[in-house]
């Protein structure tokens, strides 16, 4: 039996399938887009330097299209993406990044290296793709 966790970053945690999408596709779009790559989210791309990524889930299709009774093909991602997104840090242990997720009410975030992301981290991959848990 084990006496301590070891120590595992975000990094080894992460899924490094990252897909990125432009803000003015449609949800129609970006949900073919994310059944074709068999992911969950989508880091939405800058509109200039200056701007943030924004990051499309699931729940904001459901928010954002069904509930408020719209077709996918007459709503836009930057219409119901979250905006600016919360990244972590590649070293960050993954203990501090599930608890920033649930702390914030986020199921994934994208992992940033360098100021780049290369990868996506969520609390199912925490725990269901970890090895060593």
């Amino acid at each position: 039996m084990r006496d301590k966790r070891e120590y595992q970053s975000a990094k080894d945690a992460m899924v490094k399938n990252i897909i990125f999408i432009d803000g003015m596709a449609t949800a129609k779009e970006a949900v073919d887009l994310m059944r074709e790559k068999n992911i969950e989210a989508l880091i939405v791309e800058k509109r200039n330097e200056h701007d943030a990524y924004g990051i499309v889930v699931v729940q904001d299709f459901i928010k954002g299209v069904i509930i408020q009774e719209r077709t996918s093909e007459e709503v836009n991602v930057f219409e119901i993406m979250t905006k600016p997104v919360v990244s972590v840090p590649g070293k960050m242990d993954v203990r501090y990044v599930a608890r920033l997720l649930v702390r914030t009410g986020l199921r994934m975030a994208p992992v940033e290296e360098d100021g780049k992301y290369i990868g996506m981290i969520s609390l199912s991959s925490i725990i269901l793709d970890n090895l060593s848990f």
